[in-house]
């Protein structure tokens, strides 16, 4: 009889991440909501990351300056005067 041990070196020479995102995926998938909780945190990372970005981070420096080069100066007098 010969024992099955590729699985367990595969699993051995993953990554930190690849581990992790198996451990979750095994997780849900035999889970009997694993599907409707990936679709919740779908939901809350579009939220998280696109909604609040668009409320409460606006792109300020567009409306100091159209070029880079003036938004450089903006930045630049702003942290001399500000010291």
């Amino acid at each position: 009889m010969e024992s099955d041990n590729t699985s367990h070196t595969t699993t051995v020479k993953q990554g930190f991440w690849a581990r992790a995102v198996d451990l979750y995926v095994d997780g849900f998938r035999s889970m009997t909501l694993g599907s409707t909780l990936w679709v919740i945190i779908a939901i809350k990372l579009f939220i998280f990351f696109v909604v609040i970005k668009i409320l409460f981070f606006p792109d300020f420096l567009s409306s100091r300056s159209d070029s880079d080069e003036g938004k450089a100066q903006y930045v630049r007098e702003q942290l001399i005067n500000n010291q």
